[in-house]
């Protein structure tokens, strides 16, 4: 009688399907690995500490720069030029401060972007960091900004057309000189409130360091009472903040309903903050010196 079951493999027969299908399970591993890529080890530095690799070190740097740029120590950046129409005015006299912003092709720029209610805001501070004023040029057909102003000490003074064009904020500036008898001052030390115009504006103290964002809440009041504060070119209020010896540049505006201003000082060392707002439809500007550590 015919038997229907099916013979059996021998111990090495059946050997040798196992390792035919070990082998198979291995390529097939091997294959989805080279896929992937291979598991990288992290750089390490001489003291042990992880190291990006270089591509990943240099988009950090180039974030940082595009993040926290230091403006306003260059009359030309990127193409673009600050062409005082003079550089010196008499002491005391009000006159006519113009420029115009020219481009790489010599052709005057005409096209600037609205920031905060001006197409460009002009900072004037003498170098030992007195004599601030915020002034808003107009400009004329020809592309010539123009204001009137009044420089009542001599010395040398910085010039800061800020600005910006296509979405691009610009800080260009340029010495100006008035000649007359310098008496420099010494940049004041650093409090935690000042008076002005009878209203005391106070800082809240903390320990800022270079390169990490400085959280600086103010406050105004008058008798121990808050004073409200109106709006001034479409913020609460604007801060200044000039490095002191070569006079960086920040500007910086504050939380939409309060003077709390968010700022990174790009280096350890003194800084003038000048903080400017309005109550009862008047200007005011207070100045604190500020120490920034490492």
């Amino acid at each position: 009688m015919a038997s229907n079951s099916k013979p059996s493999l021998g111990t090495p027969a059946r050997l040798a399907v196992f390792a035919a299908a070990l082998a198979f399970v291995f390529l097939g591993a091997l294959s989805i690995g080279k896929a992937i890529g291979p598991d990288r080890e992290p750089t390490t530095g001489s003291h042990g500490t992880e190291e990006p690799e270089h591509g990943d070190a240099e988009a950090g740097a180039e974030h940082e720069a595009k993040a926290q740029p230091v403006r306003g120590l260059a009359v030309s950046d990127d193409g673009l030029t600050l062409d005082l129409a003079r550089k010196a005015a008499p002491q005391g006299e009000q006159f006519t401060l113009a420029f115009r912003i020219v481009g790489r092709d010599g052709r005057v720029v005409r096209d600037f972007d609205v920031e905060h209610t001006k197409r460009m805001h002009l900072i004037v501070v003498r170098r030992d960091a007195t004599g601030f004023q915020h002034l808003h040029p107009t400009a004329s057909a020809d592309g010539t900004w123009s204001v009137r102003a009044t420089l009542p000490d001599a010395g040398v003074y910085r010039v800061f057309a800020d600005f910006s064009v296509d979405d691009t904020p610009r800080t260009l500036a340029a010495d100006f000189t008035v000649d007359g008898d310098v008496q420099s001052r010494p940049l004041p030390a650093p409090a935690a409130e000042v008076t002005v115009d009878g209203l005391r504006v106070a800082l809240k103290d903390s320990a800022d360091r270079a390169g990490a964002e400085a959280d600086l809440p103010f406050t105004v009041t008058r008798a121990g009472r808050e004073v409200p504060v109106d709006d001034y070119l479409g913020a609460k209020g604007h801060l200044v903040a000039l490095r002191d010896g070569d006079l960086a540049f920040l500007h910086v505006h504050p939380d939409a309903n309060s003077l709390r201003f968010m700022a990174t000082f790009p280096t350890a060392g003194r800084y003038r903050l000048f903080l400017q707002f309005k109550t009862e439809g008047r200007l005011h500007t207070a100045a604190f010196t500020r120490e920034v550590s490492r």
